[in-house]
């Protein structure tokens, strides 16, 4: 098989949870081909993606993003309101994140809960997240690559963060990063950013 599709769970190697299985958040592993030169994969398959029921035939990525930092950076939560909603596949081509996504679905059993799982370019694992969840990572190495797909544009207006703190979703990030409060780097923006309340009263 070209990739290996995980759903996450608490038995999954390398993935932290709050609570229960989240319903449409996956895991994939892409198939490397190694020999002494060094190695190949498909990074990126949509007939893949389509076979093992993760997007729909109508899904298009259109646009890759890549952003680079620097330990103990956290950057989140964060994710496009309705209509301008964005679904990503996000991956590390060097170095290690903890990548970490919240399902902020109003009608969801699984609101406010999160799946972390471990990013790096030795895994080359890839993490999808699906419209209406917040998205955010944590560097854990001196400096971390991070690419990523959308399937809709940047829309200034319909932007929304959530305090990656926030007391309701409950992310312990010094346990699952070893990374001290006094290391923690952020954006002002992020510093003031919502609570998981206010975006479920602009999702109502």
């Amino acid at each position: 098989m070209p990739i290996k599709v995980i759903t996450p769970s608490k038995h999954t190697h390398g993935v932290f949870m709050s609570a229960n299985t989240i319903k449409d958040v996956y895991i994939i592993e892409p198939k490397a081909f190694k020999d002494d030169r060094g190695y190949f994969m498909e990074s990126f398959n949509k007939q893949d993606l389509v076979n093992n029921g993760i997007i729909n035939t109508d899904c298009e990525f259109i646009q890759d993003n890549e952003s680079e930092s620097s330990y103990g950076v956290i950057r989140g939560m964060h994710m496009q309101l309705p209509p301008y909603n964005q679904a990503k596949l996000v991956r590390v081509v060097n170095g290690t994140v903890l990548d970490v996504i919240v399902d902020a679905r109003p009608w969801s059993k699984t609101f406010g809960e999160y799946v972390a799982v471990e990013l790096s370019d030795s895994n080359k694992r890839q993490l999808y997240v699906p419209h209406y969840f917040l998205h955010g990572f944590a560097v854990l190495s001196p400096k971390a690559r991070f690419l990523y797909k959308v399937d809709a544009p940047y829309n200034k207006q319909s932007e929304f963060g959530v305090s990656y703190d926030d007391k309701q979703i409950g992310i312990n990030w010094r346990a699952l990063t070893g990374i001290a409060a006094d290391k923690i780097i952020t954006s002002e923006k992020d510093k003031i950013a919502n609570t998981l309340q206010d975006l479920k009263q602009r999702l109502r």
